[in-house]
């Protein structure tokens, strides 16, 4: 039996919609305007319908031709990886370890396993892409990655994920915030403070869906920042209080005069998971990577003791958001 649809076909569809005709689609692809209308005629009729209709001088893709153009930005983006890779091999290399971020602090957490991977795989690079915050499953699905560190896995069929460790979500305030003695906040008690978060929707924030939303009520500011580093020196200095894992406050207090606040009775208890395409965590750098991980959790310090209160330590500080 003849198979219909091939893989010619798809790239085809993808070259008219990116160039907006066949004489330009058949230069990209390398082919004879003739060979090309040849290969459109063959392919409809070999489907029995249409895939472009013609308007003027250009083309309109028909449902089946939007369909078929869908199935090829998901599939030969597929082809081309697995290309890459085959030939990577055959010339005795390993290529490159494409790791996706969607946990901004985790980055930090990140760094201790970079070391001993690299060391342990000479032959295999690691790229870090941090631009997939909140978008790695797609990433993951149409192989821009190759591994996602999250901690809000999607189930999906053909993926897969491993949990590496858990940890508690926590407010971080001041050192000498009047919350820092609270044994656990409630969302009223944030109602005239100022939270700052990293450049991420409230929805995707786990402060508002798993503490604020179901309360129905919001801290009164939220102000944004990129970078850890200057989004705790905000708070140890007062402008404001966050929400981070337990374990990446708990290394800067070694630096700052900060304090973890469970966020409710029971707290926010979270896990990381590295997710893989099905199938793939039995890669061996793949399956290293992943043991790596497992084995290198963010280290449990003890806080800092705190610093002896000034007689002046009760009164508010200049310019802090309340």
């Amino acid at each position: 039996m003849t198979e219909r649809l091939e893989r010619v076909h798809l790239r085809l569809l993808r070259e008219v919609e990116q160039s907006g005709s066949l004489t330009a689609a058949a230069k990209r692809m390398g082919l004879t305007q003739s060979a090309l209308s040849h290969t459109v005629r063959r392919l409809e009729d070999q489907l029995g319908t249409e895939v472009w209709v013609r308007e003027g001088r250009g083309l309109r893709l028909t449902p089946v031709g939007r369909y078929l153009l869908s199935v090829s930005e998901r599939l030969l983006p597929q082809f081309a990886h697995a290309e890459h890779i085959v030939d990577q091999f055959a010339r005795g290399e390993r290529g490159t370890l494409r790791v996706g971020m969607e946990c901004h602090p985790c980055y930090r957490w990140l760094l201790q396993i970079v070391g001993p991977f690299l060391r342990a795989w000479p032959d295999v690079d690691l790229d870090v892409r941090q631009k997939f915050q909140f978008g790695g499953i797609a990433a993951l699905f149409g192989h821009e990655i190759d591994l996602l560190v999250t901690p809000d896995p999607l189930r999906k069929k053909g993926l897969e994920f491993v949990p590496v460790f858990p940890y508690e979500h926590v407010l971080v305030v001041p050192g000498d915030h009047p919350l820092a003695s609270k044994d656990y906040v409630l969302p009223p008690d944030l109602a005239e403070e100022t939270l700052i978060t990293y450049p991420v929707e409230p929805e995707r924030l786990d402060i508002y869906s798993h503490f604020f939303f179901p309360a129905e009520t919001a801290p009164r500011r939220q102000q944004i920042i990129e970078t850890t580093d200057i989004l705790l020196q905000m708070v140890a200095c007062g402008r404001g209080v966050a929400a981070l894992p337990d374990w990446l406050v708990r290394e800067y207090q070694a630096q700052l005069d900060i304090a973890p606040v469970r966020l409710g009775r029971r707290g926010i208890k979270k896990q990381l998971f590295v997710g893989v395409r099905r199938g793939e965590a039995k890669v061996d750098f793949l399956a290293d990577f992943i043991r790596l991980a497992k084995n290198n959790p963010p280290p449990a310090r003890r806080p800092r003791k705190p610093k002896a209160r000034s007689p002046h330590k009760g009164a508010a500080r200049p310019g802090r958001a309340r």
